[in-house]
C-alpha cells in the first residue's frame, strides 16, 4: 500500500517485489479461489473481504482449454438469406469525448443518425475492452484481463492476443456467426496488442474474417510499417516503406497509417457495396494513440504524430483541427484538470481514509494543450475516413462511430493515460446511422459489450446466453426508450512484463491503477478499489462521485452521511455484480445477472 508522498523508490520497491514473483504469489491466489481451471478471473471477484461485497469461488487446477475452432465453411457453401443490411465499424484507439465536436462526420452522424449520450466501455483499457467489444463478454469472462500476456507466470497469459486465442475468444466473436450467416466480412487497422510476426512467421488469421488487413504494432509511429492480406487463402505480409526525411508532405501522407487504413477500408466497402451477400467491415484507425518510441518517425514528430497535412504550418497555420480552431482547445476542455486530488482518497467501508494510491503527476498546461491540439490533429485522418464512408456505403449500411476506450490529459493526478473508471477514460462516443434509425438522442445507459448482441441482431442471429451485453437494436428505431439504468467497469491490476504500448506516455502510472469494480449510473459513480497490489490478499476501499454535485470526479463522498442511501443502493447493485462473475468463457448468463442493468 501506498500513502500520498511516499517517495518514488518506494513505489519502484513494490513494484518490484511484485515482479519478483513474476506479479502474482500462486499460493495465496489458489487459497482465494481466484483462478479457475479455464484460466485466470479478475482478481475484483475474490473474497469480500469487509462483507459488503459478496465473494465468488473458483475451482483450481487444470490447464486453459483449447479454444473450440469453428468448420471453416466451404466456399460456395454460404448459406441463401434474404438480404441484411451491411455494417462498418468504426473503432478508433483512445479517442476521448473532448474530441468529438472536432470532426465532421460526426457531426453529420449525430445529425442523421443515433447519439448514445450514456456510452461505457467495461475497462477503459485497449486490448482488454477490443476483446469485450468482439464477444459481448465482460473481462472476466473473456480472460483478457490486461494488455500483454504478462508471461512467463504461473498461471497463463493474463491479456493480449495470446490470452483471446487461449480462452476461446476466436470462436466467441461475433463475425464468426456473422460469417456463418452469408456475411463477407473484413477487418482493417489495429487488432489486439501482441497479434505480430514473430521471428518473420505471420501469426494465425482468426476464424470469422474474409479479408484480413491488419496493420501490426509499428503503425503507431504513423510510417514504416508492415500490413497483411489474405492471398489464395494464405496470409501475406505486405512492407509499407517510410518515405524519407527530404520526401514531400504529400508522399508522407500517403503512407501515413490513417492514409492506409482509409483507403484499404474503401477498398473493401467499393468491392462488396451492391455484391451478392451482405457484409461486415471493422475499421480500427491507430489515431489518435501516441507512438511508442522514443524517437518518431520524423525528427520533430510530437508524441501523437499527425499527417503532415494536419501539422501547424501546413493547409492551416495552427495546423487542422477540424471544427475547431486549434488555438482554441485548451485545457478547460479537459474536464477536471487541475482539480485538487487531497479530496479524492479512497476510504475504507467504516469511513477512515485509506491510503491514496494516485502519485500525484502534474501534467503542465503547455503538455496538455500540445497534446490535446496533436490529438486533435490526429483525429482528422479519421475523419477524412468517416466522411469517404459515408458517401460510398448504399441506404442498407449501418454506420457505427465508438472508441475503445477515453483518455486523460492531466486530470486525477495521473498525467497522460487511461485505465481508471473516471469519466474521461470509460465515457465514450457511440454514433449509429442507417436504415430507420431516427436522430436523436438516446438516454439508456449502454456499453461497449453490447455491440456483439446488437449486430448479430440486424443479421436475424439470436446471441448465445454467454452475451453478456443487450442489443440496442430497438433503440434505432425509438429514441425514448430506456431500459437500462447501470453500467458496469472492471480492471485487473498487473505491472506490465511485456512491451506495453501504453507504458512510454503514460510515465508508469498505468501500473499503478489497482484492481477495482465499479458500478456507473447517470448520475454516480460508485467504486471498489483492491489496494492490496498482490492477487493473493484484498485491501478494499472505496469512491463514490455524485455527477448531480459536478461534472466530474472532484471529490470522494463515500463518507458524507448525506450519501449514505446512495452508497447502499450501488453497492447492493456492485454486490449482486460480483456475486455473477462465476459464469465464465461460454457459460451462459443466469437472467437475474442479465437484469442488473436495468
Amino acid at each position: 500500500m501506498r500513502a500520498r508522498g511516499t517517495n518514488p523508490a518506494l513505489v519502484a520497491a513494490v513494484l518490484l517485489a511484485v515482479l519478483a514473483v513474476a506479479g502474482f504469489a500462486v499460493a495465496g491466489l489458489r487459497e482465494s479461489g481466484a483462478v479457475r481451471g479455464d484460466g485466470p478471473v479478475t482478481g475484483v471477484s475474490e473474497g469480500a473481504g469487509d462483507g459488503s461485497v459478496g465473494a465468488v469461488d473458483g475451482a483450481v487446477g487444470g490447464e486453459a482449454a483449447a479454444p473450440a475452432k469453428p468448420a471453416p465453411m466451404p466456399v460456395g457453401t454460404r448459406p441463401v438469406l434474404r438480404r441484411p443490411p451491411n455494417i462498418v465499424l468504426v473503432l478508433m484507439d483512445d479517442f476521448s469525448l473532448d474530441l468529438v465536436d472536432t470532426m465532421r462526420s460526426a457531426e453529420a452522424m449525430r445529425r442523421r443518425g443515433a447519439t448514445y449520450d450514456q456510452a461505457y466501455v467495461v475497462d477503459s483499457l485497449c486490448c482488454v475492452s477490443r476483446s469485450s467489444l468482439l464477444t459481448g463478454q465482460y473481462p472476466h469472462q473473456t480472460g483478457v484481463l490486461t494488455n500483454t500476456a504478462n508471461t512467463p507466470n504461473p498461471y497463463g497469459p493474463i491479456g493480449g492476443w495470446e490470452a483471446f486465442a487461449a480462452y476461446g475468444n476466436e470462436a466467441r466473436s461475433f463475425p464468426v456467426r456473422l460469417q456463418q450467416r452469408g456475411y463477407r466480412t473484413g477487418f482493417v487497422g489495429k487488432f489486439l496488442n501482441q497479434y505480430e510476426a514473430t521471428n518473420g512467421v505471420l501469426p494465425p488469421v482468426p476464424p470469422g474474417w474474409d479479408q484480413w488487413n491488419v496493420l501490426f504494432g509499428q503503425a503507431y509511429s504513423g510510417w514504416g510499417f508492415r500490413s497483411t492480406r489474405v492471398v489464395d487463402g494464405r496470409l501475406e505480409g505486405e512492407w509499407h516503406a517510410q518515405p524519407p526525411a527530404w520526401a514531400s508532405d504529400a508522399e508522407k501522407d500517403a503512407a501515413y497509417a490513417g492514409t492506409v487504413t482509409g483507403d484499404l477500408a474503401l477498398d473493401f466497402i467499393r468491392t462488396h457495396e451492391g455484391g451478392d451477400a451482405p457484409y461486415f467491415l471493422e475499421v480500427a484507425p491507430y489515431a489518435p494513440h501516441s507512438r511508442t518510441t522514443a524517437a518518431g518517425a520524423y525528427p520533430g514528430d510530437p508524441l501523437f504524430p499527425p499527417a503532415f497535412r494536419d501539422r501547424p504550418g501546413g493547409r492551416k497555420v495552427r495546423g487542422d483541427c477540424g471544427r475547431v480552431r486549434c488555438d482554441r482547445l485548451g485545457v478547460d476542455r479537459l474536464t477536471g484538470y487541475g482539480d485538487d486530488q487531497a479530496d479524492n482518497a479512497p476510504r475504507y467501508a467504516d469511513g477512515r481514509v485509506a491510503p491514496d494510491w494516485r502519485p500525484d503527476v502534474e501534467l503542465s498546461v503547455a503538455d496538455a494543450e500540445s497534446g490535446l491540439r496533436n490529438r486533435a490533429r490526429m483525429v482528422q485522418s479519421i475523419d477524412r475516413t468517416v466522411q469517404r464512408i459515408l458517401r460510398t456505403v448504399g441506404p442498407n449500411t449501418y454506420v457505427v462511430l465508438t472508441s475503445d476506450n477515453g483518455f486523460h490529459l492531466g486530470q486525477y493526478g495521473l498525467g497522460r493515460g487511461k485505465g481508471t473508471p473516471y469519466d474521461a477514460d470509460v465515457h465514450v462516443p457511440l454514433l449509429v446511422t442507417g436504415p430507420d434509425v431516427a436522430p436523436g438522442s438516446r438516454a439508456e445507459m449502454v456499453a461497449n459489450i453490447d455491440l456483439a448482441p446488437t449486430f448479430e441482431d440486424l443479421a436475424g442471429l439470436q446471441s448465445p446466453a454467454y452475451r453478456a451485453g443487450t442489443s440496442l437494436v430497438p433503440t434505432f428505431a425509438d429514441p425514448g426508450l430506456d431500459r437500462r439504468r447501470f453500467t458496469f467497469v472492471e480492471h485487473t491490476f498487473a505491472p506490465s512484463l511485456g512491451a506495453d504500448p501504453d507504458r512510454p506516455y503514460s510515465g508508469g502510472t498505468l501500473d499503478l491503477i489497482p484492481s477495482y469494480v465499479a458500478v456507473r449510473s447517470r448520475d454516480a459513480l460508485l467504486v471498489r478499489l483492491d489496494l492490496d497490489l498482490s492477487w493473493e490478499g484484498t485491501d478494499y476501499a472505496w469512491e463514490l462521485y455524485d455527477y448531480r454535485d459536478a461534472s466530474y470526479e472532484r471529490t470522494n463522498s463515500y463518507a458524507d452521511p448525506a450519501k449514505r442511501g446512495l452508497v447502499q443502493r450501488l453497492t447492493r447493485r456492485l454486490q449482486a455484480y460480483v456475486a455473477c462473475q462465476d459464469a465464465v468463457r461460454d457459460q451462459g448468463l443466469p437472467a437475474s445477472c442479465r437484469g442488473l442493468t436495468r
